[in-house]
């Protein structure tokens, strides 16, 4: 499907749904739809992100991930507070990017392209492009520091591996590109090698853990998923904020997604989402189901094990690497900075 089309159904679904809700304030595109030229194909395994505004104090529940016909959507809900200012917009690494260009489906007070046209004047100028890198920077500091000892295994994982993985987004926000959630590794290694420093590439991967895997290692993690994913989407009641990653219409993008990086030769790229999907599923079972999140257990501390982490006082060891890691990272951000020729 072309990317036009894709974006068609998106705004139908503006038009139709998202309208008729309470406190309905308008509705962008967001995520990597943005990016894409009309006649490119929509990646049977990336989904059309949309951002919906609301009238009300806060947000509604992320309806999160589903079909409509035949184009997987991805709704996000935000307030008029969480786009209160242009500076805010503009120091925010999620939410500029989806206003650098004209995404807006629909605007029936004019707030957003009001605020669009003047995040997009100021989008590229050094000043707000470094205070997106700081505000990544301290999302990676924040999270690093607030791993709690007391939380389950699967849940330290999670606070563990999301930092680690946000230090990514540092060099892909200094090179002005997508902060993606799936691919960040593979596309901060192709900012690396365009900008010099492609040897900073292992030392990211060897903080996640994965620099050392073998494609075997990986697909086996990746079939070990397989299975504890399936078994969940069985199972699943219980809401949560990523729960509609974790359904059989998200297997595409979950599954096949990894699948297509390591068949492509980028098996230490797909190793993140692998994990992080993994920690998400346990997170469900311990829930709904603790004698499948028991029986699957030793597939999950067996993918972790292979990243070198068998407790919390490992991942508190490699936190801290990556926390004193962050200085030599922040250099590389600034000779990007520097050497960008679109920032102004």
């Amino acid at each position: 499907m072309k990317a036009k089309f894709a974006r068609s159904i998106a705004a139908d679904w503006v038009d139709t749904q998202a309208k008729h809700e309470q406190g309905y304030g308008g509705a962008y595109f967001s995520g990597s739809i943005i990016g894409l030229a009309d006649q490119t194909d929509l990646d049977l395994s990336s989904d059309v992100d949309i951002v919906v505004v609301t009238e009300k104090e806060e947000p509604p529940l992320k309806l999160g991930k589903f079909i409509y016909k035949d184009v997987l959507l991805e709704i996000t809900y935000l307030t008029w507070r969480q786009l209160a200012t242009t500076e805010e917009v503009l120091s925010s690494y999620h939410l500029a990017g989806s206003f650098r260009v004209d995404t807006i489906i629909d605007d029936p007070t004019g707030r957003l392209r009001t605020l669009q046209k003047a995040v997009s004047q100021r989008f590229y100028q050094l000043e707000w492009v470094k205070s997106r890198c700081l505000n990544v920077r301290q999302k990676v500091e924040n999270g690093l520091t607030s791993i709690d000892r007391k939380a389950p295994f699967h849940e330290q994982v999670t606070s563990w591996l999301f930092p680690t993985g946000v230090m990514t987004h540092i060099i892909l926000v200094a090179a002005l590109k997508n902060p993606t959630v799936r691919k960040r590794y593979l596309a901060t290694k192709e900012v690396l090698i365009q900008y010099g420093h492609e040897t900073l590439y292992n030392d990211l991967l060897s903080l996640l853990g994965c620099a050392h895997l073998q494609p075997q290692q990986v697909q086996k993690q990746l079939t070990a998923l397989s299975q504890t994913f399936d078994k969940t989407v069985e199972v699943a009641k219980t809401p949560f904020f990523f729960s509609s990653d974790i359904t059989n219409i998200s297997r595409p993008i979950a599954i096949n997604g990894s699948q297509a990086l390591i068949d492509k030769g980028h098996h230490k790229e797909a190793v993140f989402w692998i994990i992080a999907t993994f920690a998400r599923c346990h997170t469900i079972l311990a829930v709904d189901a603790p004698s499948l999140h028991h029986k699957y257990f030793p597939s999950f501390q067996a993918a972790v094990g292979d990243l070198g982490i068998f407790s919390i006082d490992d991942m508190l060891q490699r936190a801290e690497k990556a926390l004193q890691f962050l200085p030599s990272l922040w250099e590389v951000t600034e000779d990007i900075l520097d050497k960008n020729q679109h920032i102004q």
